[in-house]
């Protein structure tokens, strides 16, 4: 139950340290084998800390907080619970606070979370609750500021809060005109005096942006930066498609360089993240070379994938050389509660004077054991185990390791693998991230007001006319793609006469080139495979009256996948 700042503070003030970030998958079968990921990395890889996720408006909380106690509790990681506040009431808050104490988490990262948006995040009153009380519920929490300092008067210093920065700004806008972070300033400071004790930013993708945001707080004139520590955010490059969806959504730079390195080979993931790979470990070294008030530290936002992550954190020497051993123990895992056993038996504490955590120079290459390399192998002969790659963590070869660490690691659909830790990866459709401004919005697609009006731009669209593109679209595309353009007639029935707007759609593969101009994805001399798919909105009433019995009787559940959800937040699916 160790705070993050304290096993901070105990490192050497030249060593690295990394933290590794996870979000609960939306299926149990998803749940129960990220637990075996995580137990599988956790061992391997040793993070300082791991992030458990927290869904907008607190959608996730249940599994949030499942995970939380699982890396806390059974695998004796450090864990910081991610909490946000906008859309919340305070009592949700306070339950989760709560039950985070319980289970012996110590660290919150404080976050708003979504935007309000007028009344569409409205909290309804229920158990007799008045008016006013919601209406106070709804404005306690309209910044993170807020959150921190709720914490800090209810809990005092029990949990050590972390707050998010943004180096290369921040904005709720879709395009906006102004983004900086002098301009967020004024907000972060108020933050850590609100009472946070450490930063964890935003991904990114120019170090330059980030020396340059580091170098500014730690000079601010304020003085609250000069000592907080400052753990820049790297998100692992697993395809060009996330890539992009992702700096999209948080309006994030792309170098130039990058941009003309993946563009070539963008329909090959394996050489994607190959190159993925070496561009994340130029940015590490990169700011490596600046003058740390510290320990330097670098957190990871996995998507739940562990192959390209435990490769750059090899390849930058980042993984600690062995357990962590303070007076004859392990100290790379939290103190576990009594009637739990840490991970190989041992109970593990933290104390000053840390020296086995890895300092940028340690070893040279040549004599640091690779416990890594058949990550970025992805046709392994389990048969025979690669010579030299012992896994000191749990005495198995490493290239059943890397077997089970990259099953997943190719998603290429719309939704993956039901099985998948990766499955229901958080990079989607986000309500404040319209492809094109407001105004042009309304140039597209007026002001439609009935389900009619809007089943008439679904057909529209379609059909190869205006709008040439809907809200769900990637605005770097046509109107419709290739693919798309196969099944448009099938697209067009459903739409047309039972009113489903589809927003996503694939058609079956079976065997072609991975070269053809259309369906080819990947290194030449491949073949692809794809399950036909559609996603769509459809009326409730069809739903649970026609879908729904449909999609459950005996002869199509063998046959057909599904997965269900509102507005509101229920989620169905056949995989769970």
């Amino acid at each position: 139950m160790v705070k993050i700042t304290d096993k901070i503070a105990a490192l050497p003030n030249d060593a690295s340290f990394f933290s590794l970030e996870f979000f609960p998958p939306k299926t149990q079968i998803g749940f129960s084998n990220l637990q075996d990921r995580l137990q599988r990395m956790s061992q391997i890889l040793r993070p300082l800390f791991v992030n458990v996720t927290w869904g907008a408006g607190g959608c996730t909380s249940s599994r949030s907080l499942e995970l939380a106690e699982i890396c806390q509790r059974q695998l004796g990681l450090t864990t910081c619970l991610h909490l946000t506040c906008t859309n919340m009431k305070r009592k949700v808050v306070d339950e989760a606070l709560q039950e985070a104490k319980i289970i012996g988490v110590r660290n919150i990262l404080a976050l708003r979370g979504d935007p309000p948006r007028d009344e569409e995040y409205r909290l309804d009153t229920e158990d007799g609750e008045e008016e006013e009380e919601v209406k106070e519920n709804n404005e306690k929490f309209v910044w993170a500021e807020d959150l921190v300092r709720y914490i800090r008067r209810k809990y005092g210093d029990f949990f050590c809060i972390g707050v998010a920065a943004y180096p290369e700004g921040h904005s709720d806008e879709s395009h906006p005109r102004e983004q900086s972070f002098e301009k967020d300033l004024p907000y972060l400071i108020k933050k850590v005096q609100a009472g946070a004790d450490f930063l964890v930013t935003q991904f990114f993708f120019d170090a330059n942006a980030y020396t340059r945001f580091e170098k500014a707080l730690r000079e601010h004139d304020s003085r609250v930066f000069r000592k907080i520590p400052i753990i820049p955010g790297l998100l692992p490059i697993q395809n060009y498609q996330i890539l992009k969806r992702t700096t999209k959504l948080a309006h994030c730079r792309i170098p130039p360089g990058l941009l003309e390195t993946l563009d070539p080979i963008k329909a090959d993931d394996e050489q994607v993240k190959r190159k993925g790979i070496d561009a994340i470990c130029d940015i590490i070294r990169e700011i490596q070379a600046v003058k740390s008030h510290g320990p330097r530290g670098f957190h990871f936002y996995t998507l739940n994938l562990e192959k390209v992550v435990g490769s750059i954190l090899e390849n930058c020497n980042l993984i600690p050389l062995e357990p962590l051993t303070i007076n004859g123990e392990d100290s790379a895992i939290d103190e576990l509660p009594a009637t739990t056993n840490g991970v190989n038996g041992t109970i593990q504490k933290i104390a000053k004077g840390i020296s086995q955590f890895r300092k940028p120079s340690d070893l040279p290459s040549s004599r640091r054991p690779s416990i890594t390399e058949n990550y970025l192998t992805t046709n392994n002969d389990s048969s025979s185990p690669a010579p030299n790659t012992a896994n000191a963590a749990s005495n198995q070869p490493i290239n059943t390791t890397s077997r089970e660490a990259t099953w997943d690691d190719y998603p290429n659909g719309r939704f993956g693998d039901a099985r998948s830790p990766a499955f229901g990866t958080p990079i989607s459709y986000s309500p404040c991230s319209l492809p094109c401004t407001p105004a042009q919005a309304r140039t597209l697609w007026g002001e439609p007001t009935s389900p009619s009006a809007i089943t008439a731009l679904f057909i529209s669209h379609l059909s190869g006319k205006s709008p040439p593109q809907l809200p769900w679209s990637d605005d770097s595309s046509p109107s419709l793609s290739p693919e798309t353009a196969l099944i448009r007639d099938h697209l067009l029935t459903l739409t047309t006469i039972r009113n489903w707007w589809t927003i996503a759609s694939q058609p079956a593969i079976d065997g072609l080139p991975s070269t053809d101009p259309i369906h080819g994805w990947g290194p030449p001399k491949g073949f692809v495979f794809q399950k036909p798919f559609v996603e769509f909105f459809c009326p409730a009433n069809d739903w649970h009256n026609r879908l729904r019995p449909f999609l459950k009787s005996q002869s199509i559940t063998a046959e057909i996948s599904f997965y269900a959800g509102t507005s509101s937040g229920p989620f169905e699916s056949s995989e769970s």
